[in-house]
């Protein structure tokens, strides 16, 4: 079997503002081969500057688009063809959105692996630990605590057993933050777990000042509360917090995850289609087992980032809660065909061949840019 084809999908909404929202846009990749299976996989990056990097030309031997890294090759020869993009981008990559775009042709080559030998991916990652995992509703704060209140009522109502507000206002004030916490939880009741994403708003003296006042409302951990690059700061912070921080949506290396590790964080948050897909992402998954930490999936784009989350948490065995995006855009909705249903509080891994998700050709239509 051989690549024939990579496409490099950018779609988007009419309308794009702000908000932290990654469902506004994204990058679908589809792996072609010339036995007619298909890849599917997905880049939560800038969706112009990664589909540049796939189909970009030669420059020279390390300067050159993913694309062309990968045609003609065997698709199932998955760690080879990681180290080929890798190399092959290394001019201007090693990280960043180089990496992120990586992301979306390794998953759909783990897709394409998974349909021709017949098996669901997480069972080709090592085998499945669990077949379902809890979700928890992820979702930005509202613009004023009275809505971040009705909200965390009607996500409680729709049978979350853990919910994760996040960005929106949090770090204008400080009043705007403990009020907003404080109808988070009141909004929740005592028996769901409250996540609270700061979305690197603070320095490191106000996260900790956080972190003890937000303490008194029992949240399960503080995600990303400091910039990514303060990794002394959050040394300090993981050290002297009375509850879990939490981060790693920003990195895309394994060294920017072990520097996360050593600073002492309690949970890694790998985003699959961020990090260089699911051939980086189980060995990141595998450095938090080796540390008796938690790794949790960040994922805040569409069924394609769900589905090859799930196959990525089942194959961990440190791995029992799943971000799970409940904005309403219907790029996070409808792009594909399988909704993953949230049943009793936890959604069910996929167990069709491959990633176990189908394309809705008239969405991608509807939505596509280029």
């Amino acid at each position: 079997m051989k690549i024939t084809d990579v496409e490099a999908i950018w779609l988007q909404l009419p309308t794009v503002d702000e908000r932290a929202d990654g469902t506004q846009d994204t990058l679908v990749v589809k792996v072609h081969t010339d036995e007619g299976i298909v890849g599917i996989g997905e880049v939560d990056s800038s969706p112009m500057a990664a589909k540049a990097i796939i189909e970009a030309p030669m420059s020279h031997r390390i300067a050159r688009g993913l694309r062309m890294c990968v045609i003609g090759e065997n698709p199932l020869d998955i760690m080879r063809l990681w180290e080929s993009m890798y190399q092959g981008s290394i001019f201007f990559g090693r990280g960043g959105a180089a990496q992120q775009a990586i992301s979306g042709i390794d998953i759909a080559l783990w897709d394409i692996a998974g349909k021709a030998m017949g098996q669901p991916v997480y069972r080709l990652l090592g085998g499945g630990f669990r077949d379902r995992l809890r979700a928890y509703a992820s979702i930005l704060f509202q613009e004023t605590p009275e809505e971040t209140y009705n909200l965390a009522c009607h996500l409680v109502e729709q049978g979350f057993t853990a919910v994760k507000f996040g960005w929106g206002p949090l770090g204008t004030s400080e009043a705007m933050d403990l009020a907003q916490v404080q109808m988070a939880r009141q909004g929740l009741g005592a028996g769901v777990d409250l996540m609270i994403d700061a979305g690197i708003c603070y320095d490191t003296v106000t996260a900790l000042k956080r972190a003890h006042q937000f303490a008194e409302y029992d949240p399960f951990w503080l995600e990303e509360p400091l910039h990514p690059d303060n990794i002394e700061g959050y040394a300090r912070l993981a050290a002297a917090s009375p509850i879990r921080i939490a981060a790693g949506e920003q990195e895309t290396t394994l060294a920017g995850f072990q520097a996360l590790l050593d600073a002492g964080l309690a949970v890694i948050q790998p985003d699959v289609a961020r990090v260089g897909g699911l051939s980086q992402a189980i060995q990141i998954g595998r450095m938090a087992v080796q540390r008796h930490r938690l790794c949790v999936n960040h994922s805040y784009k569409t069924g394609i980032s769900i589905a090859a989350s799930l196959h990525l948490l089942a194959a961990l065995p440190n791995a029992t809660l799943l971000e799970y995006c409940v904005e309403q855009s219907p790029l996070r909705q409808t792009l594909t065909r399988e909704t993953f249903p949230v049943v009793d509080g936890y959604v069910a891994v996929p167990q069709e061949p491959g990633l176990g998700v189908t394309l809705d050709e008239e969405v991608i239509a509807r939505y596509r840019v280029a």
